[in-house]
Protein backbone atom coordinates (compact mmCIF):
# COMPACT_ATOMS: atom_id res chain seq x y z
CA UNK A 1 0.00 0.00 0.00
CA UNK A 2 1.57 3.61 -1.28
CA UNK A 3 1.80 6.22 1.40
CA UNK A 4 -0.92 8.14 -0.14
CA UNK A 5 -3.36 5.23 -0.25
CA UNK A 6 -2.56 4.82 3.98
CA UNK A 7 -3.68 8.64 4.82
CA UNK A 8 -6.94 8.16 2.17
CA UNK A 9 -7.97 5.23 4.43
CA UNK A 10 -7.14 6.40 7.68
CA UNK A 11 -9.96 9.78 6.74
CA UNK A 12 -11.96 7.45 5.23
CA UNK A 13 -12.19 5.84 8.64
CA UNK A 14 -12.18 8.66 10.64
CA UNK A 15 -15.28 9.10 13.22
CA UNK A 16 -16.40 12.41 14.75
CA UNK A 17 -15.31 12.68 18.10
CA UNK A 18 -18.05 13.93 21.06
CA UNK A 19 -17.69 15.91 24.36
CA UNK A 20 -14.98 13.75 25.70
CA UNK A 21 -12.22 14.38 23.06
CA UNK A 22 -12.43 18.51 22.89
CA UNK A 23 -11.92 18.30 27.04
CA UNK A 24 -8.55 15.91 26.11
CA UNK A 25 -7.84 18.43 23.80
CA UNK A 26 -7.97 21.14 26.02
CA UNK A 27 -5.76 19.32 28.45
CA UNK A 28 -3.10 18.72 25.87
CA UNK A 29 -2.94 22.45 25.26
CA UNK A 30 -1.40 22.84 28.53
CA UNK A 31 2.39 21.36 27.94
CA UNK A 32 1.44 23.86 24.52
CA UNK A 33 1.51 26.30 26.05
CA UNK A 34 4.26 26.06 28.89
CA UNK A 35 6.76 24.86 26.01
CA UNK A 36 6.22 27.77 23.82
CA UNK A 37 5.76 30.77 26.31
CA UNK A 38 9.35 29.07 27.45
CA UNK A 39 10.89 29.61 23.98
CA UNK A 40 10.08 33.30 24.28
CA UNK A 41 9.76 34.28 28.31
CA UNK A 42 13.49 34.52 28.54
CA UNK A 43 13.20 37.62 25.79
CA UNK A 44 11.68 39.73 28.82
CA UNK A 45 13.40 38.19 31.69
CA UNK A 46 16.88 38.32 30.07
CA UNK A 47 17.17 42.08 31.19
CA UNK A 48 17.06 40.86 34.96
CA UNK A 49 19.09 37.69 34.30
CA UNK A 50 22.01 39.93 32.54
CA UNK A 51 22.11 42.72 35.44
CA UNK A 52 21.93 39.82 38.15
CA UNK A 53 23.79 37.22 36.66
CA UNK A 54 26.08 39.10 34.76
CA UNK A 55 26.85 36.87 31.49
CA UNK A 56 28.95 37.44 28.73
CA UNK A 57 26.97 37.88 25.30
CA UNK A 58 27.97 34.47 24.30
CA UNK A 59 26.08 33.13 27.68
CA UNK A 60 23.47 35.26 27.01
CA UNK A 61 22.84 33.78 23.75
CA UNK A 62 23.41 30.30 25.49
CA UNK A 63 21.08 30.93 28.47
CA UNK A 64 18.09 31.46 25.75
CA UNK A 65 19.10 28.82 22.83
CA UNK A 66 20.17 25.38 25.53
CA UNK A 67 16.82 25.08 25.39
CA UNK A 68 15.69 25.16 21.99
CA UNK A 69 19.21 23.23 20.61
CA UNK A 70 18.42 20.15 23.19
CA UNK A 71 14.95 20.06 22.59
CA UNK A 72 15.52 20.11 18.70
CA UNK A 73 17.97 17.19 18.57
CA UNK A 74 15.56 15.13 20.66
CA UNK A 75 12.50 15.59 19.25
CA UNK A 76 12.68 13.27 16.50
CA UNK A 77 13.94 10.56 18.80
CA UNK A 78 11.41 10.83 21.41
CA UNK A 79 8.86 10.99 18.64
CA UNK A 80 9.35 7.88 17.29
CA UNK A 81 10.00 6.54 21.34
CA UNK A 82 6.65 7.88 21.76
CA UNK A 83 5.15 5.58 18.67
CA UNK A 84 6.85 2.46 20.24
CA UNK A 85 6.22 2.58 24.05
CA UNK A 86 3.10 4.99 23.88
CA UNK A 87 2.26 8.87 23.29
CA UNK A 88 0.81 9.23 26.48
CA UNK A 89 3.24 7.86 28.47
CA UNK A 90 5.96 10.14 27.23
CA UNK A 91 3.85 12.87 27.79
CA UNK A 92 3.99 12.04 31.51
CA UNK A 93 7.11 11.57 31.79
CA UNK A 94 8.33 14.27 30.22
CA UNK A 95 5.81 16.97 32.21
CA UNK A 96 6.93 15.08 35.04
CA UNK A 97 10.80 16.04 34.61
CA UNK A 98 10.21 19.28 33.18
CA UNK A 99 8.36 20.53 36.31
CA UNK A 100 11.48 19.59 38.20
CA UNK A 101 14.02 21.24 36.05
CA UNK A 102 11.95 23.86 35.46
CA UNK A 103 12.18 24.51 39.54
CA UNK A 104 15.94 23.65 39.60
CA UNK A 105 16.45 26.29 36.84
CA UNK A 106 14.43 29.02 39.05
CA UNK A 107 17.36 29.26 41.35
CA UNK A 108 20.68 28.79 39.48
CA UNK A 109 22.92 31.20 41.17
CA UNK A 110 25.25 31.78 37.92
CA UNK A 111 24.94 31.97 34.02
CA UNK A 112 26.72 28.33 33.38
CA UNK A 113 24.26 26.61 35.89
CA UNK A 114 20.99 28.16 34.47
CA UNK A 115 22.70 27.07 31.10
CA UNK A 116 22.57 23.45 32.16
CA UNK A 117 19.19 23.76 33.80
CA UNK A 118 17.88 25.09 30.45
CA UNK A 119 19.52 21.99 28.85
CA UNK A 120 18.08 19.47 30.93
CA UNK A 121 14.34 21.10 30.25
CA UNK A 122 14.94 20.50 26.71
CA UNK A 123 15.21 16.72 27.40
CA UNK A 124 12.08 16.61 28.84
CA UNK A 125 10.68 18.80 26.65
CA UNK A 126 11.66 17.12 23.88
CA UNK A 127 8.76 14.01 25.14
CA UNK A 128 5.93 16.60 25.53
CA UNK A 129 5.52 18.19 22.03
CA UNK A 130 5.24 15.16 19.58
CA UNK A 131 2.96 13.52 22.15
CA UNK A 132 1.07 16.50 21.94
CA UNK A 133 0.68 16.71 18.05
CA UNK A 134 0.48 12.84 17.80
CA UNK A 135 -1.70 12.49 20.17
CA UNK A 136 -4.37 14.58 18.00
CA UNK A 137 -3.69 12.34 15.36
CA UNK A 138 -5.30 9.56 17.36
CA UNK A 139 -8.09 10.87 18.92
CA UNK A 140 -9.55 13.50 16.05
CA UNK A 141 -9.69 11.01 13.20
CA UNK A 142 -12.12 12.77 11.63
CA UNK A 143 -10.67 15.29 8.90
CA UNK A 144 -12.82 18.38 9.58
CA UNK A 145 -12.87 17.77 13.08
CA UNK A 146 -8.58 17.14 12.87
CA UNK A 147 -8.57 20.36 11.03
CA UNK A 148 -10.25 22.78 13.71
CA UNK A 149 -8.25 20.36 16.86
CA UNK A 150 -4.59 21.39 15.16
CA UNK A 151 -5.90 25.09 14.72
CA UNK A 152 -6.88 25.37 18.20
CA UNK A 153 -3.20 23.77 18.71
CA UNK A 154 -0.77 25.75 16.41
CA UNK A 155 -3.35 28.88 17.64
CA UNK A 156 -2.01 27.76 21.30
CA UNK A 157 1.26 27.37 19.82
CA UNK A 158 1.50 30.62 18.25
CA UNK A 159 0.01 32.41 21.00
CA UNK A 160 2.25 30.65 23.78
CA UNK A 161 5.18 32.56 21.40
CA UNK A 162 3.62 35.44 22.09
CA UNK A 163 2.42 35.18 25.92
CA UNK A 164 5.60 34.84 27.02
CA UNK A 165 6.95 38.54 27.16
CA UNK A 166 3.25 38.88 29.00
CA UNK A 167 3.57 36.48 31.27
CA UNK A 168 7.18 37.31 32.01
CA UNK A 169 6.68 40.98 32.24
CA UNK A 170 3.94 40.38 35.19
CA UNK A 171 5.80 37.82 37.23
CA UNK A 172 8.89 39.97 36.79
CA UNK A 173 6.73 43.44 37.64
CA UNK A 174 6.11 41.25 41.00
CA UNK A 175 9.16 38.48 41.64
CA UNK A 176 12.81 37.66 40.92
CA UNK A 177 13.49 36.15 37.66
CA UNK A 178 13.53 32.90 38.42
CA UNK A 179 9.34 32.68 38.63
CA UNK A 180 9.35 32.56 35.13
CA UNK A 181 10.75 29.35 35.60
CA UNK A 182 8.83 28.10 38.60
CA UNK A 183 5.31 28.65 36.70
CA UNK A 184 5.53 25.56 35.11
CA UNK A 185 4.90 23.57 37.99
CA UNK A 186 1.26 24.61 38.98
CA UNK A 187 0.80 24.51 34.62
CA UNK A 188 1.98 20.62 34.48
CA UNK A 189 0.26 19.45 38.33
CA UNK A 190 -3.56 19.44 36.63
CA UNK A 191 -2.04 17.89 33.15
CA UNK A 192 -0.58 14.76 35.42
CA UNK A 193 -3.66 14.12 37.01
CA UNK A 194 -6.09 14.49 33.97
CA UNK A 195 -4.30 13.40 31.15
CA UNK A 196 -4.75 9.85 32.75
CA UNK A 197 -8.31 10.35 32.67
CA UNK A 198 -9.12 11.88 29.68
CA UNK A 199 -6.39 11.32 26.80
CA UNK A 200 -6.35 7.94 25.28
CA UNK A 201 -3.22 5.73 25.33
CA UNK A 202 -1.39 5.33 21.53
CA UNK A 203 1.16 3.80 19.58
CA UNK A 204 2.43 2.39 16.67
CA UNK A 205 0.91 -1.06 17.06
CA UNK A 206 3.90 -2.42 14.44
CA UNK A 207 6.72 -0.46 15.77
CA UNK A 208 9.86 -2.59 14.98
CA UNK A 209 12.97 -2.46 16.21
CA UNK A 210 15.06 0.35 18.60
CA UNK A 211 17.47 1.53 16.62
CA UNK A 212 20.43 3.03 18.59
CA UNK A 213 22.86 4.17 15.97
CA UNK A 214 20.01 6.09 13.75
CA UNK A 215 19.03 8.02 17.71
CA UNK A 216 22.79 8.98 18.11
CA UNK A 217 22.48 9.82 14.75
CA UNK A 218 19.78 12.54 14.40
CA UNK A 219 21.39 13.69 17.48
CA UNK A 220 24.67 13.84 16.36
CA UNK A 221 23.12 16.05 13.03
CA UNK A 222 21.09 18.77 14.77
CA UNK A 223 23.15 19.86 17.58
CA UNK A 224 26.77 20.34 16.06
CA UNK A 225 24.58 21.95 12.99
CA UNK A 226 22.74 24.19 15.48
CA UNK A 227 25.83 25.03 17.25
CA UNK A 228 27.90 26.07 14.07
CA UNK A 229 25.22 28.79 13.14
CA UNK A 230 25.17 29.98 16.41
CA UNK A 231 29.09 30.63 16.39
CA UNK A 232 28.83 32.04 12.70
CA UNK A 233 26.41 34.63 14.03
CA UNK A 234 28.51 35.69 17.19
CA UNK A 235 31.67 34.71 15.49
CA UNK A 236 31.91 35.20 11.73
CA UNK A 237 33.45 32.36 9.63
CA UNK A 238 35.66 30.84 12.20
CA UNK A 239 36.87 27.75 12.31
CA UNK A 240 34.64 27.19 15.49
CA UNK A 241 31.67 27.42 13.67
CA UNK A 242 32.45 25.80 10.06
CA UNK A 243 33.87 22.46 11.86
CA UNK A 244 30.38 21.28 14.09
CA UNK A 245 28.31 22.78 11.06
CA UNK A 246 30.16 19.98 8.46
CA UNK A 247 30.34 17.61 11.12
CA UNK A 248 26.36 17.97 11.42
CA UNK A 249 26.12 17.90 8.03
CA UNK A 250 28.23 14.74 7.17
CA UNK A 251 26.40 12.97 10.24
CA UNK A 252 23.01 13.98 8.57
CA UNK A 253 24.12 11.99 5.74
CA UNK A 254 24.46 9.14 7.09
CA UNK A 255 21.37 9.08 9.39
CA UNK A 256 19.54 9.71 6.06
CA UNK A 257 21.61 6.96 4.11
CA UNK A 258 20.47 4.41 7.01
CA UNK A 259 16.66 5.56 6.83
CA UNK A 260 16.54 5.00 2.91
CA UNK A 261 18.24 1.56 3.33
CA UNK A 262 16.54 0.41 6.80
CA UNK A 263 13.05 -2.03 6.67
CA UNK A 264 11.64 0.18 9.73
CA UNK A 265 13.10 3.49 9.47
CA UNK A 266 12.95 5.24 12.52
CA UNK A 267 11.94 8.35 10.38
CA UNK A 268 10.20 7.42 7.44
CA UNK A 269 11.92 9.41 4.40
CA UNK A 270 9.09 9.22 1.53
CA UNK A 271 7.35 11.67 3.53
CA UNK A 272 10.00 14.29 2.64
CA UNK A 273 9.63 13.22 -1.29
CA UNK A 274 5.82 14.79 -0.75
CA UNK A 275 6.53 18.79 -1.42
CA UNK A 276 3.59 19.51 0.44
CA UNK A 277 5.14 18.07 3.30
CA UNK A 278 8.67 19.80 2.51
CA UNK A 279 6.97 22.61 1.42
CA UNK A 280 4.80 23.07 5.05
CA UNK A 281 7.92 22.20 7.58
CA UNK A 282 10.08 24.95 5.34
CA UNK A 283 6.92 27.67 6.02
CA UNK A 284 6.66 26.48 9.63
CA UNK A 285 10.78 27.13 10.21
CA UNK A 286 10.93 30.03 8.80
CA UNK A 287 7.97 31.81 10.50
CA UNK A 288 9.11 30.94 13.99
CA UNK A 289 12.70 32.29 12.92
CA UNK A 290 10.73 35.71 12.32
CA UNK A 291 8.49 35.82 15.01
CA UNK A 292 11.31 34.58 17.26
CA UNK A 293 13.63 37.18 16.46
CA UNK A 294 10.99 39.62 16.63
CA UNK A 295 10.75 39.18 20.17
CA UNK A 296 13.84 39.05 21.21
CA UNK A 297 14.80 42.82 19.46
CA UNK A 298 11.42 44.33 20.71
CA UNK A 299 11.98 43.06 24.41
CA UNK A 300 14.96 45.00 24.17
CA UNK A 301 13.62 48.35 22.91
CA UNK A 302 10.69 47.83 24.71
CA UNK A 303 12.65 47.62 28.04
CA UNK A 304 15.83 49.34 27.81
CA UNK A 305 15.40 51.98 25.21
CA UNK A 306 11.35 52.95 25.55
CA UNK A 307 11.96 52.51 29.38
CA UNK A 308 9.18 50.60 30.16
CA UNK A 309 8.54 47.81 32.47
CA UNK A 310 8.54 44.29 31.97
CA UNK A 311 4.62 43.91 32.62
CA UNK A 312 4.12 47.40 30.35
CA UNK A 313 5.96 45.54 27.69
CA UNK A 314 4.66 42.67 27.52
CA UNK A 315 1.09 44.57 27.45
CA UNK A 316 2.11 46.24 24.39
CA UNK A 317 2.03 42.73 22.88
CA UNK A 318 -1.26 42.23 23.97
CA UNK A 319 -3.12 43.24 20.80
CA UNK A 320 -0.84 41.41 18.71
CA UNK A 321 -1.47 37.66 20.73
CA UNK A 322 -5.02 38.25 20.22
CA UNK A 323 -4.79 38.62 16.72
CA UNK A 324 -2.58 35.80 16.47
CA UNK A 325 -4.70 33.69 18.50
CA UNK A 326 -7.81 34.92 16.14
CA UNK A 327 -5.97 34.40 12.94
CA UNK A 328 -4.75 30.79 13.58
CA UNK A 329 -9.25 30.25 14.17
CA UNK A 330 -10.50 32.34 11.34
CA UNK A 331 -8.07 30.48 8.66
CA UNK A 332 -9.77 26.97 9.31
CA UNK A 333 -13.15 27.59 7.46
CA UNK A 334 -11.14 29.86 4.83
CA UNK A 335 -8.80 26.77 4.42
CA UNK A 336 -11.36 24.71 4.02
CA UNK A 337 -12.57 26.62 0.80
CA UNK A 338 -9.06 28.12 -0.80
CA UNK A 339 -6.38 26.01 -1.50
CA UNK A 340 -3.10 26.68 0.82
CA UNK A 341 -1.04 27.93 -1.82
CA UNK A 342 -3.00 30.77 -2.14
CA UNK A 343 -3.89 31.07 1.85
CA UNK A 344 -0.44 31.17 3.10
CA UNK A 345 1.13 34.03 1.23
CA UNK A 346 -1.90 36.01 1.63
CA UNK A 347 -1.51 35.54 5.25
CA UNK A 348 2.12 36.16 5.37
CA UNK A 349 2.09 39.37 3.19
CA UNK A 350 0.55 40.59 6.54
CA UNK A 351 3.91 39.48 8.56
CA UNK A 352 6.28 41.68 6.00
CA UNK A 353 4.15 44.45 6.66
CA UNK A 354 4.84 44.20 9.93
CA UNK A 355 8.80 43.70 9.75
CA UNK A 356 8.65 46.98 7.43
CA UNK A 357 6.98 48.98 9.78
CA UNK A 358 10.03 47.88 12.61
CA UNK A 359 12.49 48.60 10.19
CA UNK A 360 11.31 51.86 9.76
CA UNK A 361 9.69 52.80 13.69
CA UNK A 362 12.86 52.75 15.93
CA UNK A 363 13.69 55.44 18.64
CA UNK A 364 12.26 56.06 22.21
CA UNK A 365 8.56 57.36 20.68
CA UNK A 366 8.14 54.09 18.74
CA UNK A 367 5.42 52.18 20.73
CA UNK A 368 2.67 52.55 19.05
CA UNK A 369 4.33 51.53 15.58
CA UNK A 370 5.88 48.50 17.31
CA UNK A 371 2.35 47.22 18.72
CA UNK A 372 0.75 48.03 15.14
CA UNK A 373 3.95 45.78 13.31
CA UNK A 374 3.80 43.01 16.03
CA UNK A 375 -0.28 43.02 15.27
CA UNK A 376 -0.08 42.52 11.49
CA UNK A 377 3.13 39.96 12.06
CA UNK A 378 0.72 37.94 14.57
CA UNK A 379 -2.17 37.89 11.93
CA UNK A 380 0.63 36.46 9.36
CA UNK A 381 2.06 33.71 11.67
CA UNK A 382 -1.10 32.71 13.29
CA UNK A 383 -3.13 31.81 9.93
CA UNK A 384 0.39 30.23 8.59
CA UNK A 385 1.05 27.85 11.53
CA UNK A 386 -2.07 26.85 11.50
CA UNK A 387 -2.88 25.79 7.70
CA UNK A 388 1.25 24.27 7.53
CA UNK A 389 0.73 22.14 10.76
CA UNK A 390 -2.20 20.73 9.64
CA UNK A 391 -0.22 19.80 6.08
CA UNK A 392 1.74 18.19 7.61
CA UNK A 393 -0.02 16.07 9.85
CA UNK A 394 -2.53 14.82 7.05
CA UNK A 395 0.57 13.65 4.85
CA UNK A 396 1.14 11.36 7.59
CA UNK A 397 0.04 7.79 8.11
CA UNK A 398 -1.75 7.54 11.47
CA UNK A 399 0.96 5.16 12.95
CA UNK A 400 3.83 7.44 12.16
CA UNK A 401 2.29 10.36 13.81
CA UNK A 402 4.65 10.52 16.37
CA UNK A 403 7.48 10.35 13.79
CA UNK A 404 6.00 13.36 11.85
CA UNK A 405 4.82 15.49 14.61
CA UNK A 406 8.49 15.30 15.83
CA UNK A 407 9.67 16.61 12.75
CA UNK A 408 7.49 19.62 12.44
CA UNK A 409 8.38 20.02 15.76
CA UNK A 410 12.03 20.12 15.22
CA UNK A 411 11.17 22.57 12.31
CA UNK A 412 9.70 25.19 14.84
CA UNK A 413 12.45 24.35 17.38
CA UNK A 414 15.17 24.83 15.18
CA UNK A 415 13.28 28.06 14.45
CA UNK A 416 13.49 29.12 17.70
CA UNK A 417 17.05 28.58 17.83
CA UNK A 418 17.74 30.49 14.17
CA UNK A 419 15.29 33.07 15.50
CA UNK A 420 17.77 34.26 18.19
CA UNK A 421 20.99 33.00 16.99
CA UNK A 422 20.71 34.43 13.62
CA UNK A 423 18.75 37.47 13.67
CA UNK A 424 20.04 37.94 17.77
CA UNK A 425 23.32 37.41 16.84
CA UNK A 426 23.33 39.56 13.25
CA UNK A 427 21.75 42.53 15.69
CA UNK A 428 24.20 41.95 18.10
CA UNK A 429 27.34 42.09 15.19
CA UNK A 430 25.66 45.12 13.75
CA UNK A 431 25.43 46.71 17.43
CA UNK A 432 28.87 46.43 18.58
CA UNK A 433 30.07 48.27 14.76
CA UNK A 434 27.46 50.88 15.51
CA UNK A 435 28.64 51.48 18.93
CA UNK A 436 30.43 54.54 19.37
CA UNK A 437 31.51 54.90 23.29
CA UNK A 438 31.85 58.93 24.62
CA UNK A 439 35.20 59.67 25.58
CA UNK A 440 34.74 59.84 29.69
CA UNK A 441 33.75 56.72 30.00
CA UNK A 442 35.83 53.98 31.96
CA UNK A 443 37.45 51.20 30.21
CA UNK A 444 35.85 48.37 32.63
CA UNK A 445 32.49 50.56 31.47
CA UNK A 446 32.85 50.47 27.67
CA UNK A 447 33.46 46.76 27.85
CA UNK A 448 30.30 45.96 29.62
CA UNK A 449 28.25 48.48 26.79
CA UNK A 450 30.18 46.88 24.07
CA UNK A 451 28.83 43.49 25.08
CA UNK A 452 25.57 43.96 25.20
CA UNK A 453 22.66 46.67 25.03
CA UNK A 454 21.95 45.33 29.04
CA UNK A 455 25.30 46.18 29.76
CA UNK A 456 25.37 49.64 27.99
CA UNK A 457 22.32 50.53 30.16
CA UNK A 458 23.51 49.10 33.56
CA UNK A 459 26.83 50.89 32.94
CA UNK A 460 25.36 54.65 32.28
CA UNK A 461 23.24 54.12 35.65
CA UNK A 462 26.17 53.49 37.28
CA UNK A 463 28.42 56.38 35.49
CA UNK A 464 25.09 58.67 35.68
CA UNK A 465 25.79 62.74 34.94
CA UNK A 466 26.30 63.67 31.43
CA UNK A 467 28.49 61.17 30.44
CA UNK A 468 25.99 58.34 31.45
CA UNK A 469 23.45 59.78 29.30
CA UNK A 470 25.44 59.87 26.52
CA UNK A 471 26.74 56.50 26.71
CA UNK A 472 22.82 55.58 27.35
CA UNK A 473 21.92 57.84 24.10
CA UNK A 474 24.99 55.61 22.17
CA UNK A 475 23.76 52.43 23.12
CA UNK A 476 19.97 53.35 22.10
CA UNK A 477 21.22 54.47 18.56
CA UNK A 478 23.50 51.74 17.64
CA UNK A 479 21.12 49.04 18.66
CA UNK A 480 18.37 50.69 17.01
CA UNK A 481 20.64 50.90 13.64
CA UNK A 482 20.61 47.41 13.74
CA UNK A 483 17.17 46.78 14.45
CA UNK A 484 16.54 48.71 10.85
CA UNK A 485 18.59 46.17 9.44
CA UNK A 486 17.73 43.01 11.04
CA UNK A 487 14.25 43.83 10.32
CA UNK A 488 14.90 43.84 6.45
CA UNK A 489 16.53 40.51 6.83
CA UNK A 490 13.42 39.30 8.43
CA UNK A 491 10.47 40.56 6.00
CA UNK A 492 13.06 38.82 3.52
CA UNK A 493 12.92 35.54 4.98
CA UNK A 494 8.93 36.31 5.45
CA UNK A 495 8.94 36.97 1.41
CA UNK A 496 10.87 33.40 0.97
CA UNK A 497 8.57 31.57 3.16
CA UNK A 498 5.65 32.98 1.15
CA UNK A 499 7.25 31.77 -2.52
CA UNK A 500 8.04 28.49 -0.61
CA UNK A 501 4.04 27.79 0.15
CA UNK A 502 3.01 29.39 -3.76
CA UNK A 503 4.78 26.68 -5.22
CA UNK A 504 5.07 23.53 -3.00
CA UNK A 505 1.40 24.08 -0.95
CA UNK A 506 -0.74 22.23 -3.65
CA UNK A 507 -3.03 23.88 -6.26
CA UNK A 508 -6.09 22.68 -5.49
CA UNK A 509 -8.65 22.87 -2.46
CA UNK A 510 -8.04 20.32 0.44
CA UNK A 511 -11.18 18.08 1.02
CA UNK A 512 -12.38 16.63 3.80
Amino acid sequence: MTLTQEISLADAQGRRVGWRGWIALVVLMLPVLLVSVDNTVLSFALPSIALDLEPTSTQQLWIIDAYPLVLAGLLVTMGTLGDRFGRRRMLLIGATGFAAVSALAAFAPTAALLIAARAGMGVFGAMLMPSTLSLLRSIFTDRDQRRLAIAVWASMFSAGSALGPIVGGVLLEHFAWGSVFLMAVPVLVPLLVLAPILVPESRDPNPGRIDPISIVLSMATMIPVVYGIKELAVHGPVMTAWLPALLGIGFGILFVRRQLHAAQPMLDMRLFRQGTFSGALLVNLLSVIALVGFLFFVAQHLQLIVGLSPMQAGLALVPGLGLMIVAGLVVVPIAKKWPARVVVPIALAFSFAGYLMVAFATGPDSIGALVAAFAALGIGIGAAETVSNELVLASAPPQKAGAASAVSETAYELGAVLGTTVLGGILTALYRTNLVVPAGVPDAAADAAEETLAGAVHAADSIGGVTGAALQEAAAHAFDAGVTVTALIGAGLVVIAAVVAATTLGGSRKKS
